[in-house]
């Protein structure tokens, strides 16, 4: 056990699946996964470990937020000694080149967070995608006939933002769209040399205003979801 996951010794697979929502954990997991066990609810962010097409995974939440996934990724890194992360999540577009229900797989991280300089010592405001996930997934797309966009996104610590315009982190550096926290994960896999990946779906746009629903929302992840489990089969 760690200070926040309960699972025991042997109870987390080398692959993890990373919804920020405990709820789109245990959706996955009773959807996907073959024997799917619950081997941790601390603080309700639940871990499920079971099989996909004969390989052992597990699917966890992160929560929100470069701290709560910098926690949750570093335990499943360290203390479990998982070898590959790979982030699953929706992101707000900040371009309208995307469309709703795209998918991006994040080649870097932009961040005004201070989580990589202080906790490592890393001063940069980016962090690259680490080991062989990435190019698995795009392997992976690829093979499956699924158009993913590659390009950099802007990990913000902010959501209720003040004044009008995009932040110029993002404009500078060309980000595609925004979400919260891929550049935590990036930092620690990094650190602790390890794999990680971040994929995503468009459910925002936001110089138009258009969002998924929540009617569709469960629906519109599930490509998302297969693209993930398919590449773990891979790594």
């Amino acid at each position: 056990m760690s200070l926040h996951i309960a699972a025991r010794p042997g109870e987390i697979a080398p692959i993890v699946l990373m919804p920020g929502d405990p709820l789109r954990a245990r959706f996955m997991a009773e959807k996907f996964l073959e024997q799917a066990q619950l081997v941790s609810q601390t603080r309700s962010i639940f871990y499920f470990t079971g099989r996909y097409k004969g390989r052992e995974l597990t699917i966890g939440a992160s929560g929100m937020g470069c701290p709560s996934i910098g926690i949750y990724s570093y335990e499943l890194y360290k203390e479990y000694n998982v070898d590959c992360i790979i982030r699953i999540g929706t992101c707000g577009a900040y371009t309208t080149d995307l469309e709703l229900f795209d998918l991006i797989n994040a080649e870097r991280a932009y961040s005004e967070s201070t989580y990589a300089k202080y906790a490592f010592g890393f001063p940069a405001s980016h962090m690259y995608h680490e080991g062989p996930a990435y190019t698995v997934i795009n392997d992976t797309a690829d093979s499956l006939g699924m158009n993913v966009k590659r390009a950099p996104i802007h990990s913000s610590d902010i959501f209720y933002r003040a004044g009008k315009g995009l932040p110029e982190i993002a404009v500078v550096n060309e980000c595609v769209a925004v979400e919260m926290e891929a550049f935590a994960l990036f930092a620690n896999a990094r650190f602790l040399k390890k794999s990680a990946a971040t994929l995503l779906t468009v459910s925002d746009i936001i110089p138009t205003h258009e969002q998924i629903s929540p009617e569709e929302r469960e629906q519109s992840l599930l490509p998302m979801m297969e693209l993930a489990l398919e590449a773990a089969l891979r790594m």
